[in-house]
């Protein structure tokens, strides 16, 4: 695998004779305190969410999580030194899919849920013409822009279509995902009660009595004022002994993801972003939900269940008392950050999100062709191979 060059610490021009810099790759350990201050400060004025760019959540992540330092921290300015506009991790790519073909994409670990980057209200589309303009000229992009996990139709969505269009070509989707969302004027009783069957109620009820009948049965959150470290040893533990323990995938089964996981959420403490909750048995956790709030929206970062109990559905009556979080003013929707057809959060959230996976082509005539004909062998691959393929054949995804 290509080793890319560290992080420039200094300012790029987006061509030869350019003013002083709008576009600045910035190493994320060693920021100064104004450009630390900026990146925070516009995760309150962001167009669209997105916990996973916010400074406490994805500064860590590029420390603990890109050993081999590929991804590209780049901060966007509205020209030279004024505010910070976007930031945004891009890496470079060797392969797409199977094809040898070199390109940009939106940098995430296999915990980054959403491919957002973090964008002032207002400036999409400024956001978005400064970025591709500096890829453009970039020597380590090529071709094209590969962008995962947008929210479809969203106010980026739409900037980067108008953008592109711009520069004389349209964003090609590549592909696209629903999710479950929880987003509803209802009270959490009325919403209970339209989303979920009776027939279920009635059997989660039952399932209610009896778990109870085993001992005592409490709901809790954590509260600021509680030390963090015992409820992260509890999830990390609740959920080391499930099936991602068993497969390799839990947080604490490789030491770089449980160290990043508690980094970010001591930092999500200290950015006012974190909430959790728990249903215990005796005081001992059967599920555990944790979730980052970043109104007006919130996210579903992790939950775990102790599967000894699995026939009395733990997660589901966490998910029930979790409905609480529709009477919270500052939150109007949560994103289930599930994987499509969840079979549990589908059944309870009703509603969806739309996201998609786009390609962006560079302004080069070379990269031009080569995007051409990318796009013509997606067409044939889709049309004869795959008829209902998934990007894990024909995409690089990130993720």
């Amino acid at each position: 695998m290509t080793v890319y060059p560290a992080f420039p610490a200094h300012d790029v021009a987006t061509h030869e004779d350019a003013a002083p810099l709008a576009v600045r790759v910035v190493d994320p350990l060693s920021l100064s305190p104004e450009l630390a201050a900026a990146w925070d400060a516009l995760a309150d004025d962001a167009s669209e969410p997105n916990p996973f760019v916010e400074r406490w959540c994805l500064q860590p992540a590029l420390h603990l999580l890109d050993p081999e330092r590929r991804a590209r921290l780049v901060m966007v300015r509205d020209g030279d030194g004024g505010p910070v506009i976007g930031v945004m991790p891009l890496a470079p790519a060797d392969r797409y899919g199977r094809l040898p073909l070199r390109h940009a994409i939106g940098w995430a670990h296999p915990n980054h849920f959403l491919g957002l980057p973090l964008v002032r209200a207002g400036f999409e589309r400024l956001f978005w013409s400064i970025l591709l303009g500096w890829c453009d000229a970039a020597p380590w992009a090529r071709t094209l822009v590969h962008l995962p996990r947008l929210t479809e139709d969203g106010p980026l969505h739409r900037a980067l279509a108008d953008v592109a269009q711009g520069r004389g070509r349209a964003v090609e989707i590549v592909h696209r995902e629903e999710r479950a969302l929880l987003d509803s004027r209802l009270s959490p009783d009325a919403y209970w009660q339209a989303a979920v069957r009776a027939k279920k109620r009635k059997e989660l009820r039952r399932q209610t009595k009896r778990l109870a009948d085993q001992g005592e049965l409490a709901f809790r959150r954590w509260r600021p004022d509680e030390p963090l470290d015992p409820w992260i040893d509890a999830f990390l533990d609740l959920e080391m002994r499930g099936w991602k323990g068993r497969a390799g995938s839990a947080l604490a089964s490789h030491g770089e993801t449980e160290a990043w996981f508690r980094a970010t959420l001591a930092g999500a403490v200290a950015a006012d972003r974190l909430a959790m909750s728990a249903l215990d048995l005796d005081g001992r956790p059967l599920a555990m939900l944790i979730h980052f709030l970043c109104p007006p929206g919130g996210f579903s970062f992790k939950t775990a269940f102790d599967e000894a109990y699995a026939r009395f559905s733990p997660g589901v009556l966490l998910q029930r008392e979790n409905l609480d979080l529709l009477a919270d003013p500052a939150i109007d929707w949560v994103d289930s950050c599930a994987v499509p057809h969840h079979p549990m959060i589908d059944s309870i959230w009703r509603e969806r999100r739309r996201l998609v996976w786009v390609n962006v082509p560079l302004s080069a005539a070379p990269d031009r062709w080569r995007f051409d004909a990318l796009t013509r062998i997606e067409a044939i691959w889709r049309r004869w191979k795959r008829p209902h393929s998934t990007p894990s054949d024909a995409i690089q995804d990130p993720s």
